[in-house]
């Protein structure tokens, strides 16, 4: 039975699993609040990277940097072989957001305003754990152990890529600990599982002045304000209601006096789309509102686009793979799939555009925590999806090796 969350009692809707053994289950506990203990932003993970270097030492391997605070390390395949064709990749995020923890959790972030708000602690462990059982029942394939920095920011997986981390990979597979669903679970679906994450800035310029008399002067805000309620109409009158797209307005800022009519006003925004076409046209409509809207009030309206993660699609044969591994590690009656559309980002998608690969779930809610989310102060996850995770590498290390060629199931 997996470790109680934090001292809590399991209540009966909590599915309980045994999948590794005590030992290395309390190493991966422990492992896991450490590094909640002490959470690092996104390219500031050193403590983290030595933290899992030593680890992977003391178990006579030989990790290597990539891009400064990113370990990764390749384990042999059954024969001990590390040139034995293409191998499986599987990777973990580890870094933390700028939150303020409110917990209460004894093992809580001793780092102010800095928190393990999203679940890349277990993330991170679940990897360790995996790492002794692949040590123990090697796969077929050799396998590429990646600890990623800066998911977070969205920039991890792209550096890395740069740094040549998928050179001799043939198929990679992560994960996200999941609240919606409950421990045991593992959450394998087809498709668009995450959203693209674009960012973008419009800079409004009009002419300042009195407030007495709006005459003589170009209202920036009001431009604005219609920007605000025009590109709502992309969305609601442009795309297919079938097709989940966002577009929304985070900030606006203008003016500096009541009675000053402002004559700049900047807003900052993000559209998310599961679709690449989707994505194209928010885009294209961002551009043409803009524009239009400018035109007509002669004011300058200056579009940035800052492009963010593309649309995580998991293609049929790499979730068949996840699936079956899924199925190996906690029983056919504990797979499932996505129950609502996520519109959040995750660069996981970056490694799709170049290898084939799937991105899974880990059911991980804690009973009478359910309503706070990830990237909240009180966010928290079940630990027994540590063991589900680790477990879940183990075998889908296994089935991919297999999938490349690697020897029977």
């Amino acid at each position: 039975m997996p470790p109680r969350p934090h001292g809590r009692k399991l209540l009966p809707s909590e599915v309980r699993v045994s999948l590794v053994d005590p030992e290395l289950r309390d190493r991966v506990v422990a492992f896991r609040r450490d590094l909640h203990a002490h959470p690092e932003l996104s390219w500031q993970e050193r403590r983290t990277a030595e933290r899992i270097e030593d680890h992977l030492r003391g178990l006579g391997l030989a990790p290597r940097r990539l891009c400064e605070t990113a370990v990764v390390v390749d384990l042999p395949d059954d024969r001990g072989r590390l040139d034995a064709g293409p191998m499986v990749a599987l990777r973990a995020d580890m870094d933390a957001l700028p939150v303020q923890e409110a917990t209460g959790l004894p093992f809580a972030s001793t780092v102010p305003g800095v928190m393990h708000a999203c679940g890349h602690d277990g993330h991170t462990s679940m990897l360790i754990g995996a790492t002794e059982l692949l040590l123990r029942r090697p796969a077929s394939r050799p396998v590429r152990l990646i600890w990623q920095p800066a998911e977070e920011r969205g920039t991890g997986a792209a550096a890395l890529i740069r740094a040549g981390v998928l050179d001799g990979v043939g198929i990679i597979f992560g994960g996200h600990v999941d609240r919606h669903h409950a421990p045991g679970e593992l959450v394998v679906t087809d498709g668009a599982v995450n959203a693209s994450t674009d960012l973008f800035t419009l800079h409004i310029t009009g002419r300042a002045g009195h407030g007495a008399r709006p005459h003589e002067s170009l209202d920036a805000v009001v431009v604005g304000s219609l920007l605000v309620t025009a590109l709502q109409t992309i969305v609601s009158r442009e795309v297919d209601p079938a097709h989940p797209s966002v577009l929304t307005i985070g900030s606006f800022h203008a003016g500096s006096a009541p009675n000053v009519i402002a004559g700049q006003a900047t807003l900052q925004g993000t559209i998310r789309a599961q679709e690449a076409s989707v994505r194209e046209h928010l885009v294209r409509g961002l551009e043409r509102i803009s524009s239009a809207i400018g035109q007509l009030h002669g004011a300058q309206v200056r579009l940035e686009m800052d492009e963010g993660t593309p649309p995580l699609v998991n293609l049929p044969e790499p979730t068949a793979i996840a699936r079956r591994a899924a199925a190996l590690a906690v029983g056919p009656a504990r797979v499932t799939t996505l129950r609502t559309v996520n519109m959040g980002g995750e660069d996981f998608a970056f490694y799709l555009q170049h290898v084939p690969g799937c991105y899974i779930r880990f059911g991980a809610r804690v009973q009478g925590r359910e309503s706070f989310p990830a990237h909240s102060g009180e966010f928290d996850f079940h630990e027994g999806a540590l063991e589900c995770g680790a477990a879940w590498y183990l075998h889908v290390a296994h089935e991919g090796a297999a999938a490349l060629g690697g020897g029977p199931r």
